[in-house]
């Protein structure tokens, strides 16, 4: 079963009833601190937990701005704070089908909803044509009742129509069990009735977990048996009453090292025992190893860390840890030879995780204990889940959603870029605090505060960033010039029959050297596939060499233009080189003149016409320096515009050795990556 809308509302900050439209799997709710995410939550959670001890207050929950008059209603007109809507799934709609004789659509919904004095009221809609069409069937009745029902639309009516027909010994008995079938309820319709008597046990509950939740460092577990004590005495005592009214002594820390001894199968009373400390120890440590190799499972940050259980007196601490044993929690880090810290106060994403699988396992030994609750599903209520994680971690936490997600409908709150799924943005829904309006929560992003959204626009600008420019193979080049050559030459030479680069090689122009290394610095530490191809100035460039020592890349990775500029020397550096001379003078030439064609008054630069020296770019430079032709105002040439015109206007042919030089290239590249 699923919940397909939520509708909250007024609730704390939530002014006005919101419709929150729920995804099947994952729904993320985004919006800056104190907009209402956790608001949210909390109303779903004190609508039906599974540990049955929220509740609504109106005192604490009702808007406070119009509380004063909504006491005076209260008591004799409650007002609603929530209604839920869910739909079946096809098995358990062919089951309810063939259980109660209905015929209900693979669309039917149904809605709950509750109330500020935590009645609830249910909206349901069943035909009970298909059950009296059934009854109508049943073997032996008599043809005089078969016409009578014959005009009936209700099963409520079926005795009174009746009491006028004769019955036959075989029509007595059915009418009994129709009777009893009205008896049981004063609902109008007997069919909606028995349908949410079927929905019912099968209807999800909420478990909500949050920052409170955590696992303590230490617990004493005197205090913690006499708590359990009183809470089982009021239990006893008024075994008809909701747990919700149950004493407060049991506080989520409490309830959380009762799970984790549950886990354990060790109840508070076993630890009064004599001599029974080393099997006590033995069973947590064999809890907490279990649960340490569930997280390592998710959890790729350090794998080093295990948690470890004690149990010990300590008469010098300070009250009630003075009195008797004490269970101690703590991370242990084989990094660094095993140092240990209590558990709340070392790698705090490392505490949340454990606290999670605790208390998530402890929910599901509730359910499965209840016979009533063991057929019901889980939606998963977290609140801020990864806040304390490293961004990477946190990307190992959605996977762990996602594996949630495969049995359970999950809703959870960030404003991390790094817990959204970019390709899934249809299961975000934007919180936001209106001024005089309240929080306001929406499924559409374009007329948000882009406060709000920054969050969706910072997690797709990481998306674009590892996925449109960057590949697993990758090659640097220092700017977008080189790319164009690269991506122009490789075309020519594939048409020919020769070999260019290999398509899921992505060409990633970084703006520069200094660039370059940062780009190496961040990407290699990703484990991605690198090479890069610089322009050489006429002598190694030190912040390569600097990675290449630091083993950041392989000095094999490493390529420069004048490698491939002497065809009988390949792979050797010997003068200053760029991308353009690997070009041929005249090709490139012929570009540069047909570039600046205007501005050069149609004159067609030609190589006599340059000075001296190792690199085009610089000759011609000094060449429009010499003749005193300004190209633009800070001097030289744009040298992206003369690649965007080989880009745009392909040569028809291209000499041998400018093929020849490419195709080396390309070889090399390939070969490397």
């Amino acid at each position: 079963m699923q919940l397909v809308t939520a509708e909250v509302g007024p609730f704390k900050s939530i002014n006005e009833p919101q419709t929150v439209h729920v995804d099947p799997s994952v729904t993320v709710l985004v919006g800056m601190n104190e907009a209402g995410k956790t608001v949210c939550l909390q109303a779903l959670e004190k609508s039906d937990d599974t540990v049955e001890l929220a509740a609504f207050d109106p005192v604490e929950d009702y808007p406070r701005k119009d509380l004063s008059t909504y006491l005076k209603q209260h008591k004799s007109k409650p007002a609603r704070v929530t209604k839920f809507t869910y739909r079946l799934s096809k098995e358990e709609l062919d089951e309810l089908n063939g259980d109660l004789r209905t015929n209900l659509r693979t669309d039917f919904e149904f809605s709950i909803l509750r109330f500020y004095d935590n009645t609830l009221t249910i909206e349901i809609s069943v035909d009970e044509t298909p059950v009296l069409a059934s009854l109508r069937d049943e073997p032996g009745l008599s043809s005089d009742v078969k016409a009578a029902l014959a005009s009936i639309t209700r099963i409520r009516d079926i005795p009174g129509t009746l009491t006028q027909i004769g019955l036959t010994e075989k029509d007595k008995p059915w009418l009994a069990k129709i009777q009893q079938r009205i008896n049981k309820t004063n609902w109008d319709s007997i069919v909606e009735w028995e349908v949410w008597e079927w929905l019912k046990p099968r209807v999800p509950k909420f478990a909500f977990f949050g920052e409170y939740e955590l696992l303590p460092s230490k617990i004493n577990l005197a205090d913690l048996a006499n708590r359990v004590h009183q809470v089982q005495t009021w239990k006893a005592q008024n075994p008809n009453q909701s747990a919700r009214l149950a004493p407060k002594v049991l506080e989520s820390q409490h309830r959380g090292v009762l799970a984790l001894l549950r886990m354990a199968d060790i109840s508070v009373e076993d630890f009064t025992k004599p001599s029974g400390y080393e099997s006590l120890k033995a069973r947590l440590e064999a809890v907490s190893i279990q649960l340490t190799d569930q997280i390592l499972e998710f959890w790729k940050q350090n794998e080093d860390l295990e948690v470890e259980v004690d149990i010990k007196a300590d008469p010098n601490d300070v009250a009630p840890f003075n009195n008797g044993p004490n269970l101690y929690l703590r991370i242990k880090n084989r990094r660094h030879r095993g140092v240990s810290t209590p558990f709340r106060q070392r790698s705090r994403g490392f505490t949340w995780f454990f606290s999670f699988l605790v208390w998530f396992d402890s929910v599901q030994h509730q359910l499965e204990a209840d016979r009533e609750l063991r057929a019901r599903d889980l939606i998963l209520l977290l609140d801020e889940p990864g806040l304390n994680l490293h961004a990477l971690a946190q990307a190992d936490f959605l996977r762990y959603i996602d594996d949630l997600a495969n049995k359970h409908q999950v809703l959870y709150t960030t404003h991390s870029p790094f817990m959204i799924h970019t390709d899934r943005l249809h299961q975000v829904r934007v919180v936001e605090d209106r001024v005089k309006v309240g929080t306001v929560i929406s499924d559409t992003v374009s007329s948000s505060d882009p406060r709000t959204i920054f969050p969706l626009q910072a997690a797709l600008g990481w998306t674009l960033a590892q996925n449109l420019f960057i590949s697993e193979r990758n090659l640097l080049v220092e700017g977008p010039s080189d790319l164009l050559y690269l991506k122009a030459l490789s075309s020519i030479i594939e048409a020919q029959g020769r070999v260019g680069l290999r398509e899921e090689i992505t060409i990633v122009p970084a703006g520069g050297l200094d660039k370059v290394v940062t780009f190496i610095a961040l990407l290699g530490a990703s484990g991605l596939k690198l090479a890069v191809l610089h322009d050489y100035q006429g002598r190694p460039e030190q912040k390569l060499e600097d990675l290449v020592r630091q083993k950041l890349i392989s000095p094999k990775a490493v390529l420069d233009a004048s490698q491939f500029r002497d065809l009988a020397s390949l792979g050797k550096s010997w003068r200053p080189s760029d991308t353009e001379d690997l070009l041929s003078p005249s090709l490139y030439l012929d570009y540069f003149s047909r570039t600046f064609e205007k501005q050069l008054g149609g004159k067609k630069v030609t190589e006599t016409d340059l000075p001296p020296g190792d690199r085009i770019l610089h000759r011609i430079e000094r060449y429009l320096a010499d003749a005193g032709t300004l190209l633009r105002p800070s001097g030289g040439f744009n040298h992206y515009a003369v690649a965007s015109k080989f880009v745009s206007e392909p040569p028809a042919s291209v000499d041998p050795d400018t093929l020849a030089r490419f195709e080396a290239l390309f070889r090399a590249v390939n070969t490397l990556l």
